[in-house]
Parts: C-alpha cells; sequence; structure tokens
C-alpha cells in the first residue's frame, strides 16, 4: 500500500505531464479562436492565460479547463464590427460580473434545465456558421459577413479560388491542415500522445516556410500591446441597448456551454463532481479578468477538457500550471505566431465546426424522438439564418412548446345511455393547446339533450380551458348543463 506521500508524488507528476498535453491542445486553439474573431491572436492566449491562472485555481469543477471557445466566435466577430474592439472589454467585464452575481444568487443549477436538444441545436448552429465563415479564411479571403451571406457566398468563393494560385495554396495549407487533424487519430503507438491539432500546424507552418509559399501569416503585436483595457468612454456604452443584448447573449450562451461542459467532463472520471453555483461564479471571475484586460470571453472548453481527463489529470494543478505554460510562450516566444499561416488556423476551426455537427446522433434521434430532432435542427438552421442569440431564444421556445404539447394529454370519454342527460367526462391536462379537441368532441353531442360535464378526473385546467366550457355550458341547452367537476378543479 502506497503512502500519502507517494501517493502525492505520483498525482503531481501526472498533473505536470496533463498539462504540458492540454498547453499543447490550447495553443492552436487560442490562437486560432482569435483570429476567426477578428482581435489580435494574442487576446486568445491572454484568456487561456488567465482561465489557467484565475479560474483554474478556482472551486467549481476541478478537472474542466476554460479559455477560449470556438462556441463564441461567431457571437464575438459580430459584436468587434458593431461595437468596435474596445468595447468588446466591456462586454466582456459586464458578462463576468452578471455570471458572479447568478452564480451568487445561486441559480447556476438551473441552467441545467436547457432542453439537451436545444444545446445540441446551438453547437450544430455554431458549427455549421462557423465552418462556413472559415471558409473564407482558408482561401486568405474576408467573409462576407453573416452566415446566410457566407454560404450564399461559397460558389463565388470556389470560382475565385480557382482562378488565383495564392488562394490555391492557401487552400492546400487549410485541406491539409483538416486531414492530418482527421487521420492522426489512427496513428498507432505513442505518437497519438501529441495533441493533433499541434501536429497538424506545426506541419503546414513547417511546410510553408520551407517553400516560402504566398500565404498569409498570423499577425504579432506582443501580449501587452494586444491588450486593450477598456477606458471610461467604452462604459458608457452600456446604455445602449443593442450592446446590453449583447452582454446577455455573452451571458447565457457562456453559461450554458460552462455547464454543459461541466456535466460531460463529470462523466468522464470518478473525482469529485462539480458545483453549478461555485463554477458558474469561477467563471465570471475569469471573464471579469479578461474584460478588464480587454481579452476575449472564456467559458469552459470540451475538447481541452477532455484532454485533461485522458492524460490522467487528478487535481486542479494540471489546469493552473497549463495557464503557465501558456504565460511563458506568450513571453518568451511571441514571434513564432508569426510563422504560423492563417489558413492553419481556419483549418482546425473547420475541423472543431465538424465535430460541432451531430452527424451521426441525428438518424437515430429522429427515429426514436422525432420532436426533439427538430428542435434541434430548428434551432441549428435559426442559428445559420439570424444569429447566436436569436437562434436560441427560437429554440427554447420551440422546446417549451413542444413540452407543453406533450404534456397536455386529455381524454373525453362519452357515456350516452340514451335517455337522460348525456354524461361527459374530461381526464388528463386541460390547456388551451389542447382546447379545440376537447370543443370539436362537446359539439358533436346532441343538441336536444342537456349535458352533464364531470372535470373531476382532470390534474389541470386552466383559464382557457375553463373560460371555453363555461361559454359551451351556456351555449348548450341553456340551464339544462351543468358542470358538476369544476369546484376545486387545479388551474
Amino acid at each position: 500500500m502506497s503512502s500519502p506521500v507517494t501517493a502525492l508524488r505520483s498525482a503531481l507528476r501526472t498533473d505536470f505531464a496533463s498539462s504540458l498535453v492540454v498547453f499543447l491542445v490550447a495553443l492552436p486553439l487560442c490562437v486560432g479562436v482569435a483570429v476567426a474573431s477578428g482581435v489580435p491572436a494574442e487576446l486568445g492566449l491572454l484568456t487561456g492565460i488567465v482561465g489557467g491562472l484565475v479560474t483554474g485555481l478556482l472551486p467549481g469543477s476541478s478537472l474542466q479547463v476554460s479559455g477560449p471557445a470556438a462556441g463564441l466566435t461567431v457571437l464575438v466577430l459580430t459584436a468587434v464590427q458593431d461595437y468596435g474592439l474596445p468595447a468588446l472589454g466591456v462586454i466582456v467585464l459586464a458578462t463576468g460580473l452578471l455570471q458572479l452575481t447568478l452564480g451568487a444568487l445561486r441559480l447556476g443549477r438551473f441552467f441545467r434545465a436547457i432542453s439537451l436538444s436545444v444545446v445540441h441545436g446551438m453547437l450544430a448552429g455554431i458549427g455549421l456558421v462557423l465552418i462556413a465563415g472559415q471558409a473564407y479564411a482558408l482561401s486568405d479571403g474576408k467573409a462576407p459577413g453573416s452566415g446566410l451571406s457566407n454560404v450564399a457566398g461559397l460558389p463565388g468563393l470556389a470560382v475565385d479560388v480557382l482562378a488565383s494560385g495564392a488562394a490555391l495554396a492557401a487552400v492546400g495549407i487549410g485541406v491539409a491542415t483538416v486531414t492530418v487533424m482527421t487521420l492522426w487519430k489512427k496513428v498507432p503507438g505513442r505518437a497519438r500522445l501529441l495533441p493533433g491539432p499541434l501536429v497538424a500546424v506545426g506541419a503546414v507552418t513547417l511546410l510553408t516556410a520551407v517553400f516560402d509559399l504566398p500565404v498569409e501569416r498570423v499577425r504579432v503585436s506582443g501580449l501587452l500591446a494586444a491588450a486593450q483595457p477598456p477606458g471610461a468612454g467604452d462604459f458608457a456604452r452600456l446604455t445602449e441597448s443593442g450592446l446590453l443584448t449583447t452582454v446577455v447573449a455573452f451571458t447565457l450562451i457562456a453559461s450554458a456551454e460552462s455547464l454543459f461542459s461541466a456535466a460531460a467532463v463529470d462523466r468522464l472520471h470518478r473525482g469529485p463532481k462539480t458545483d453549478y453555483d461555485r463554477e458558474l461564479m469561477a467563471q465570471g471571475a475569469g471573464n471579469t479578468v479578461c474584460g478588464l484586460l480587454g481579452a476575449l470571453p472564456m467559458t469552459a472548453v470540451i475538447v481541452r477538457s477532455a484532454a485533461n481527463v485522458e492524460a490522467g489529470a487528478k487535481t486542479k494543478l494540471s489546469r493552473v500550471l497549463h495557464g503557465v505554460w501558456l504565460l511563458l510562450f506568450a513571453a518568451l516566444l511571441p514571434a513564432a505566431l508569426g510563422l504560423i499561416p492563417t489558413a492553419a488556423l481556419a483549418g482546425v476551426l473547420v475541423h472543431a465546426g465538424f465535430k460541432l455537427l451531430p452527424v451521426k446522433e441525428l438518424v437515430p434521434l429522429w427515429r426514436e424522438h422525432r420532436g426533439e430532432a427538430v428542435v434541434l435542427v430548428v434551432t441549428a438552421t435559426a442559428i445559420l439564418v439570424t444569429n447566436m442569440f436569436e437562434g436560441v431564444l427560437i429554440g427554447l421556445g420551440l422546446a417549451v412548446v413542444k413540452a407543453a404539447w406533450e404534456t397536455s394529454h386529455v381524454h373525453v370519454e362519452v357515456d350516452d345511455q340514451g335517455d337522460g342527460p348525456v354524461r361527459v367526462r374530461v381526464l388528463g391536462n386541460a390547456t388551451f393547446l389542447r382546447l379545440p379537441r376537447i370543443l370539436d368532441a362537446l359539439e358533436h353531442l346532441p343538441a336536444h339533450r342537456p349535458a352533464e360535464l364531470d372535470l373531476a378526473g382532470l390534474r389541470h385546467l386552466d383559464h382557457a380551458c375553463m373560460s371555453a366550457l363555461r361559454n359551451w355550458a351556456d351555449q348548450h341547452n341553456g340551464a339544462h348543463t351543468v358542470l358538476p367537476g369544476c369546484d376545486g378543479v387545479p388551474a
């Protein structure tokens, strides 16, 4: 039996090794998300550093890792385009403070109430928008803007690429990146210990340097130069309704993605489970610091978190150390970023976008839970056609309507003995969604016979149904109609 000291040393060695793996996974993703968001690459690293050194130290979830997420790329890009880069810090700061408030009020657990089909639809919509937008970056081009316009412009992009040698070279770099990442999982032996994104980006960066390919590289400005803390004038913009709506969108999506990730990570290990309220406050603290530095917003990221668990991490030390390695890289080797082709980072994000699409799960879901599949597809399509916030709201609304429809089971029993009043018994949950069915059954009763409605078997009777039944009772044969089950019916 090993001593506590020996067990501690073993855990420290494992956490140290895990931190290196997470660092190697996080490095290309931090840079890629920043470039795709239309901000300096260093801001992605800055958010990753805060995710390790600030959020990583706080309680909540011990093993999940935070940093800039592909899921917020579209929202950040839109915010930067609409309000400018200086306003990003204010938006992220307000998001962090709101998350801290929600966590302090112990509302973190309620984020688990979101429909799973809406979450998967949100991720699928993000994936579609990400793929459509990064298709332009693969050729060193600029995306038109919204998800729908990006999709509509793809045929024209293909024509432009075929007519340009430089664009073809960039596409070749991006496709090579995606290919290496896809095939890397099939490599046998210990080679797979190296993260696929790092191998792919490293290989194409070396290829670009050796052959001096005419493709764009990441622009480097330095960590301190890239940071843009918000000024007094930026805080005044919090009075703008559009900016406040963006803050709410950041908060809902970042919080939901973080806590959804926490639930997924909890299923991967047998250690302590997540305290959702504390985790939400940890995310809020991290986003508050990111906002003060003018960096990207952060969420818990399932890709990095899964890599952390798979590498054998035992404590939060691994995620803290990964932030240390990011800091050392940004401080000592910033020029290395300038060697990376932007098309390679676009390839990393295209690959990440495809992984967000529930391709394998959609067909079984359609067979077993058709309504859930419809919610998923509608949510993803709405995000692609409108934007992230409106798409998620549409998905949530549809999920609520679906749940209300499925729980509003009502059954109408008619007992006609041939003489005396017709006895009608209504069972189940009578809501406005089922009102047409109830009224259809009542209107088929003989008009010349009194009717007796028994509502005692109802578990729920809403105001719309009660009013409609009373109106029907007044009109059907006058005072001959009685509703003996009305008293005490839950409404």
